[in-house]
C-alpha cells in the first residue's frame, strides 16, 4: 500500500462525531437516542433565509468574489455596526464556515512550529485546525472549579516564547458557555500589546448571551486594530450550520491582504449561503431574542436538573449553548460509549461528548462530558432522567 503521511496519523478524531458509529447501531437496534454531543440547535432557521433558498433568483449558481458578494459583506459589516463596532466591508472576508477562518488566520500568521496559546478546555477542532497548519497549540488550562475563568494572566506569560504567534479565546466558550469579562480582555489586551501578538476571538455565539451580562468584542480596542482578528459564523447566530458560512474580521490591512490569498486559493464562498444570510441580516426582527429566551429556558432546566444528581457537578454557562460536565465516573468516554453500546432505558439513551476531546493532555477531562443545550426543553428533561439512571446502573456494575 502506497505510504500516508505523518500529518494524516497527528489529525486528531472529533470528540463530537467520533462515537456516530456506536449512536447507528443503537438506532439500527430500535433505541432512540437524544443527541447532546453536537451544537445543531432545532430552533427554526429565520424565514427570510428559508424563503431566499426557495426563491433563489439566480440562473447560474456561480463563483463569487473570494472575499464574499458585496451584498453580504456590506450586511454583516451593518449588523456590526449596529452592535456599536466600526467594522468596513473591507475589513471582511467572507468563508465557507468559521473554521475555514481559522484555517486562513493560522495559515497567514504562522509557520510551521509556531505557537497559539489557547485556555483550556477548548473547541475541539482547534487541535485539527493546528494540525492543518502544523502550528503548535500551548494549552493554557482553566477549572471547573472557577467556571473556568480566565487563567491568571501570569500563566500566560510563562507561556510566552519567541514562537508565539497569537492568543485564541472563544468567547463565549465552546465548550465551557463561559463569557470573559471586560477586566478579563482588559488583562488580555494589555498582554498582547507587550508582546505584539494576535489576539485571535472566535465570537461565533456572540448573540447568545444570558442574564445581565454583556458579550465585549475585542473589536472594541481600537489600540489593537493590528492585532485583533474575529471568527465569525452565520451557523450559530441564524441556526443555519449546513449553509457553511463565516468570516473573518480584522482591521489589519497587510494581514487581510495575505489572507485574501488563501481565499483566492480556495476560489469564492457559497452564493447560496450569503445570498440567504444577506437576507436574514435585512429582515432580523426579533430573531435573536426569540432565540435567547428559548436557551436561556433550556439551560435553565437543564443546569438545574444535572446538579440534582448526587456527583454531578454542572457549573452555569453564561453564553453559547454548551455546559462542561463532570461525571462520577473514572472515564467519562468508555461511560459515553457504554451508554449506546449497552444501556438503554425504556427504549431511549443519551449521546454526549467526552470531555477529553476538548484538551491538549486527554487526562484533563477524562470525568468530563460536554453536553449541548439544543433540544426542546421535554427533551432536555427525560436525557437527565435517562442519565441519572444510567449513572446508577453503570456504578453498581463497576462495583460487581
Amino acid at each position: 500500500m502506497p505510504q500516508l503521511s505523518s500529518k494524516a496519523d497527528l489529525m486528531p478524531a472529533s470528540p463530537i462525531r467520533k462515537l456516530v458509529p456506536y449512536a447507528d447501531k443503537a438506532k439500527q437496534r430500535g433505541t432512540k437516542v437524544y443527541h447532546l454531543n453536537i451544537g445543531q440547535p432545532d430552533i427554526v432557521s429565520p424565514e427570510a433565509a428559508l424563503d431566499a433558498y426557495r426563491n433563489l433568483p439566480f440562473d447560474v449558481i456561480a463563483y463569487t468574489h473570494s472575499e464574499g458578494t458585496p451584498e453580504y459583506r456590506k450586511a454583516l459589516s451593518d449588523y456590526y455596526k449596529g452592535r456599536g463596532y466600526d467594522v468596513a466591508p473591507n475589513n471582511i472576508i467572507v468563508t465557507n464556515g468559521g473554521s475555514e477562518a481559522l484555517l486562513f488566520t493560522f495559515g497567514v500568521i504562522a509557520n510551521p512550529d509556531d505557537e497559539i496559546i489557547i485556555p483550556e478546555p477548548y473547541y475541539a477542532n482547534y487541535n485539527s485546525f493546528a494540525c492543518q497548519s502544523e502550528v503548535k497549540i500551548v494549552p493554557i488550562k482553566s477549572s471547573i472549579e472557577s467556571n473556568f475563568a480566565l487563567p491568571p494572566i501570569e500563566s500566560f506569560e510563562e507561556k510566552i516564547t519567541d514562537k508565539t504567534r497569537a492568543i485564541l479565546i472563544c468567547h463565549p466558550g465552546n465548550p465551557t458557555g463561559y463569557l470573559y469579562s471586560q477586566e478579563e480582555l482588559n488583562k488580555l489586551k494589555d498582554l498582547v500589546l507587550k508582546h505584539d501578538l494576535y489576539l485571535i476571538s472566535d465570537e461565533v455565539y456572540a448573540e447568545y448571551i444570558y442574564g445581565e451580562e454583556e458579550h465585549h468584542s475585542v473589536l472594541g480596542f481600537d489600540e489593537l486594530k493590528n492585532n485583533v482578528i474575529v471568527i465569525d459564523s452565520e451557523s450559530k447566530r441564524f441556526s443555519m450550520c449546513g449553509a457553511r458560512l463565516g468570516a473573518m474580521i480584522s482591521r489589519n490591512e497587510e494581514m487581510m491582504s495575505k489572507a485574501m490569498k488563501f481565499a483566492q486559493a480556495r476560489l469564492s464562498p457559497v452564493l447560496t449561503s450569503q445570498y440567504a444570510a444577506t437576507k436574514a441580516h435585512e429582515n432580523v426582527g426579533s430573531y435573536f431574542e426569540d432565540s435567547r429566551a428559548e436557551y436561556v429556558s433550556r439551560r435553565d432546566i437543564l443546569i438545574s436538573e444535572l446538579n440534582k444528581i448526587p456527583g454531578v457537578v454542572c457549573p452555569n454557562p453564561k453564553g453559547a449553548f454548551y455546559c462542561m460536565v463532570e461525571l462520577p465516573v473514572d472515564d467519562a468516554e468508555k461511560f459515553a460509549i457504554w451508554l449506546l453500546n449497552d444501556f438503554d432505558l425504556n427504549g431511549e439513551t443519551i449521546m454526549v461528548a467526552p470531555g477529553n476531546g476538548f484538551y491538549s493532555n486527554p487526562e484533563s477531562g477524562k470525568k468530563q462530558v460536554r453536553i449541548a443545550y439544543v433540544l426542546k426543553k421535554e427533551d432536555l428533561i427525560r436525557s437527565v432522567e435517562i442519565l441519572k439512571v444510567a449513572l446508577e446502573q453503570y456504578y453498581a456494575k463497576t462495583l460487581i
